[in-house]
Order: structure tokens, then sequence, then C-alpha cells
């Protein structure tokens, strides 16, 4: 990708994506090597080119440095992934009371607990915003019984701020920068939209359909809901995260961040994912795992109000690519940019995603029917003209920044229980696997969330 690329397939424009830096390193031995690219603008309002410094929303991908901290923490003997959180918390309240007294931070590294998980409630902007967001977690459901499955939980890594603030004495915002920020040397890496002002920053872009990308109405999640997905960062800052991973918890300066065997750990298989197809086969701690063409990665994707971001790494060959974009069909331009990537730098081929066949098999879509519901969304299920039909309705305060809070898709079948949709204007499938838990309740499973059968 070079700046200003328009004709090829894989560049930005191609994609309807306003702005985006792409980073790639490789490292081995004592040589260190990376190389940057950049497209378009922080925003179509003002026209301002993106550079190499220039801070994106990671969303996501925030949570692996949430992760980092609290295996920091582990290091230091002031946590046990496996005791409950109650011990650190004791004023923890939850729907369910005994999932209050049982649920770890393994749990919450691994989206296993069970708490709803798309709870974006603003509690406000003073330091106290992760406490209070906890405290209103007694009200949230329990999507699923702990341990019982794999569902997305944002809910779940605010949670595990609040517990870093807890056992550090500081905010979830000052444990991140002394504890990460500062010893990698991250001179473009912030957490706090004020921060961010100082810096040559992207705004998030949306749209309908195949309308053109417009600056969204709001620029930022909530900060209760940073450990989940505030960092905003460069290219550059997100490469070097990622080589002290690489380099099993080291600093450029030799500073160890994490222990050989705490950063070990993280990448290690702890559960396996219903939907293997939307992001990883399996989870680590805080990262996703990938199994690609025999080889097996990690990374982390994020997306915030218009922003996405793409973190994947190769730890056989030291090989990290991090690309940042503020809004269009991002996924598109990730598929093709890193499978053309990959393919040449690690001679490593990026899997497919599932796409219905030409003939799609006949399936009874009978059983799947019905209504579906979790916190922030409200799915139904129906057959219309002899078509399988997904209505997705988003609910809470997610949907007052959409400008259509529902939309419908059909549902076409790939195998018995596997069916994909696509949404307009994109030529990436999105999988949607209906299964059940070992207990029997069914479950519909897409965008790496479980969401229970309720009608």
């Amino acid at each position: 990708m070079t700046t200003g690329s328009s004709g090829c397939p894989s560049s930005p424009a191609a994609h309807s994506v306003p702005g985006a830096s792409l980073g790639i390193l490789r490292i081995g031995g004592d040589s260190k090597e990376v190389a940057f690219a950049q497209h378009g603008v922080l925003s179509t309002a003002t026209e301002v080119e993106v550079t190499d410094d220039t801070v994106f929303q990671i969303g996501s991908i925030t949570k692996v440095w949430t992760s980092t901290v609290v295996m920091q923490l582990v290091d230091e003997g002031k946590l046990d992934l496996d005791a409950p959180l109650a011990e650190v918390l004791p004023e923890l309240q939850l729907a369910d009371p005994d999932v209050a007294k049982q649920v770890t931070m393994r749990h919450l590294l691994t989206h296993t607990s069970g708490i709803d998980g798309d709870i974006f409630t603003d509690t406000g902007r003073g330091d106290d915003c992760l406490e209070l967001y906890v405290d209103q977690l007694a009200e949230v459901g329990q999507n699923h019984p702990l341990g019982a499955t794999f569902s997305y939980c944002n809910a779940g890594f605010n949670l595990a701020g609040r517990v870093i603030e807890k056992i550090t004495g500081q905010t979830w915002d000052q444990a991140l920068r002394e504890r990460v920020f500062t010893p990698l040397g991250l001179a473009h890496t912030v957490t706090l939209p004020e921060d961010a002002l100082l810096f040559r920053a992207a705004v998030g872009h949306v749209a309908e359909g195949d309308e053109d990308p417009h600056p969204a109405p709001v620029w930022g999640i909530p900060r209760s809901s940073g450990p989940a997905g505030l960092v905003t960062a460069s290219a550059a800052d997100v490469l070097e995260f990622a080589r002290m991973h690489l380099e099993g918890g080291v600093a450029p300066d030799g500073t160890r961040v994490l222990s050989e065997a705490a950063a070990a750990a993280m990448t290690e298989h702890q559960t396996d994912v219903p939907d293997p197809y939307t992001l990883g086969d399996s989870w680590g701690l805080g990262w996703i795992r990938f199994g690609w063409d025999g080889h097996r990665m990690i990374g982390h994707d994020g997306n915030t109000i218009g922003q996405s971001a793409f973190l994947r790494i190769l730890p056989e060959q030291g090989i990290a690519v991090t690309l940042l974009t503020n809004g269009g069909n991002a996924r598109d331009l990730y598929e093709d940019l890193y499978r053309e990537i990959f393919a040449e730098l690690a001679g490593v081929a990026m899997p497919a995603p599932p796409t219905p066949p030409a003939t799609p098999p006949a399936v009874d879509a009978t059983r799947f029917t019905g209504t579906y519901e979790r916190a922030s969304a409200h799915i139904e299920v129906l057959e219309k003209d002899d078509v399988l039909r997904l209505r997705l309705t988003a609910t809470g305060p997610m949907a007052a920044l959409m400008d259509e809070p529902t939309h419908e898709f059909d549902l076409v079948p790939v195998a018995d229980a596997l069916f994909a949709f696509r949404e307009p204007g994109t030529q990436t499938w999105t999988p949607v696997v209906f299964y059940s838990l070992p207990t029997g309740e069914p479950y519909v499973h897409f965008g790496v969330r479980a969401t229970p059968k309720v009608s």
C-alpha cells in the first residue's frame, strides 16, 4: 500500500476507507525491520492527511494491553488468575449472586464469565467511572452460565480494569501509562480524548449500505469502557507493544515488562470459540489465537465508533502487522492486505472466510427460528418467502449512535448449522452458527457473541 493509492483492489480507496495506517515489523536475532504506509485523511470534513504519527483508536486491541497489566500483577504475586474476584472486590454484586462469588480473572480474560458483555453505560468522566460502572453490573443479566461457553464480553474487561485499580491504587489509565506506555517508550499512545487532541488524531466515519462514509457523530466510547477499548495509538506504537510480546516481555531498553512465562501463558489455549470463522479458533489470556495454513498466530481486532484496527503476530518468524483505519469497509481491506502481506513475507496462506457454495445445502432451518436476546441486541430469526432471515436490532446506548438501529439479512446455508450473510457494500461474509450448550439451551453465535434463544 502506498500513500494515495486508489486503483488496486487492495487499496483503501477501493474499500471506501477514508484514512489508514499500515505497519509491518520483522525481528530476528539483533535485527529489526519496520515499514510503514499511510493513505487518506483524518476526516473527510477537514481533509488533513494521515501521516506516520497519526493516532487512531485501536478499540478492543486495548484488551491485550489490559491483560498485560493483569499478568504483571500475577507476576508480582498480587493476583491469582483462578481466585474469586470477590477476594479483591468483596463489594462485587452481579445479577447471579453465585457468579459474583465464583467468577475469576481467568473467566474475564477468556470471555467465559457469562456476564452480558455489551454494556456501555456512561458513568462520567471522573476517576471513579470504573467503580461506578462495576456498581451497576448488579443489574446486568447473565448471558450464559459461568464457564459454559465463549461470548465476547466488554463488560468483563471493564471489571478487570477495576480489579487493576483496587490492587494498584491507581486509575486504569495511570496504571497502563506507568506500567506499559512508559517502559516501552510509547510517545504516541493515550487513553483519554483530551490527550489524543495533542496529536494528529483520526476521526471515525460511519455509513449506511453503499453511501459514502461521513464523520461519526461521537468521537469515542465512554471512559468507563476504557479497559475494553479506549487506547489510541500510532501504528509504530502498536508494533512496539507487539515487539515486547514477541521478545518474551522485554522492552527495547532491556526493561522487563512481563516475565517470559507470563508472556507465553497469554498465548496458550484457554477456550475454543463456537464460531471459529469470524476471528480465531480459540482464545488465550487476552490474545486471540489463529490457525493459518498450519501456523499458530496471535492477534486482536478492534472496532469503536467508525474506527477499526487489526493486529496479527506470527511468533515463529518474528512478524507483526497492524492496520489502523477510520471507516469504510475496513475488514475487506484487511482481508486483501493481510492475505498478500503474509503470503509474500512469510509464505503463509491466510484462510478464506466461509462462503456459501454455489448450490447451498438443503437444511431444515425451522428449528432455528425464534427470538434471541442479549444486552444491546434483539435478534429475530424468521422464515420469509422460504428464505431464512436474520433481523438484528441494536438496543441500549449504542442504538442512539446509529442512523438505523434495525437491519435485516438473508441467511444462506453453508452447512447444517452454519449460515452466512453479507452486508451491503461488503465482500466478506459474516458466519452465523446455531448451537446448544452442553445442558441443551439453544444459542446463536455471530460477531463472536453468544445469544440465547428466549422464545
